[in-house]
């Protein structure tokens, strides 16, 4: 088999979504200001949106410039569609969805799920219509009850040897970093805590990838152990982390804790530019972008 590059966390909003978001009178939505967009969130001062950085043609010559052979697009949850009512979520998901889809290569689908109705029959017809898992906003795992209110979903991705993807968002904050330095960061060390200590007892075979190294929340291993939390599960194999965001100085010393084979390459794109991972050296790189992708997604 040919080894594919990969990258497993990239955001495409297809014509259908923007349409549909540009419709909305209210949060999320889209809006003409003059000769440009603005992007409207809860919470958030609007901001500037450029649909050209989400031209199909675009993103897949920008794929090929990057050599990948796989782009595995995520819902975008800072946007907040998940949790919506389940009529409106389940519309903006369906153009989500059907979009990625209909891309085609090298686009791959992280499907969303309606957390007002988030049932196995949903995962399933995300996962028949040919999504490769399902992705989640960190803030539904961050809880016991979060974890068990999903137990169905989950199980149906367990049973169907698809992974999980968990994404930070949303979170209302100004400047665009700041949340992204604060919110993001605690949500997605909450999520792996959680997730060692209440989801994968429950959930043994699910393969589990968090964005952003979930957080760097593996490099506080000492400090969980000396608090008499769930310290082997910096161990578990079917726990992969996402290199979205970091570059060597981070991705070095998550290495000597996770070890290379759980870490996976995800860019963010076209949220930020992706970061170059080439300094780990050639056997870490092929891992993280080649090797790796394939067993987890």
């Amino acid at each position: 088999m040919t080894a594919r590059r990969a990258d497993i966390h990239q955001h495409l909003w297809p014509d259908g979504l923007l349409s549909s978001l540009a419709r909305r009178t209210v949060a999320p939505r889209l809006r003409r200001d003059g000769r440009t967009w603005v992007l409207e969130l809860e919470g958030d001062a609007p901001a500037p949106f450029d649909p050209h950085t989400h031209d199909v043609g675009v993103r897949t010559r920008l794929a090929a410039a990057d050599r990948l052979q796989r782009v595995v697009v995520a819902p975008s949850a800072p946007l907040g569609i998940e949790s919506l009512p389940v009529g409106e979520a389940e519309s903006l998901l369906d153009a989500f969805h059907t979009g990625v889809l209909e891309a085609g290569a090298p686009f791959e689908l992280w499907g969303g799920l309606v957390l007002g109705d988030p049932t196995a029959a949903r995962v399933e017809a995300l996962l028949d219509a040919g999504a490769v898992g399902l992705s989640l906003p960190a803030g539904a795992l961050s809880s016991a009850a979060g974890i068990e209110r999903l137990g169905p979903a989950l199980e149906a991705l367990s049973a169907s040897a698809a992974p999980l993807f968990v994404h930070p968002g949303p979170a209302a904050g100004s400047p665009a970093w700041f949340p992204a330095l604060t919110a993001y960061v605690a949500e997605m060390s909450t999520a792996w805590h959680a997730w060692a200590q209440w989801g994968r007892p429950a959930h043994r075979e699910l393969r589990v990838v968090f964005a952003m190294l979930a957080g760097l929340a593996p490099l506080h291993a000492e400090r969980l152990a000396a608090r008499g939390g769930p310290v082997d599960a910096v161990h578990d194999p079917l726990t992969a982390f996402d290199t979205s965001s970091y570059g060597p100085r981070a991705l070095d010393a998550m290495l000597r804790v996770v070890g290379v084979d759980r870490l996976l390459y995800g860019s963010d794109r076209p949220v930020i530019e992706p970061v170059a991972i080439a300094a780990l050296g050639a056997a870490a790189e092929h891992a993280i972008a080649v090797t790796n992708p394939e067993r987890f997604v």
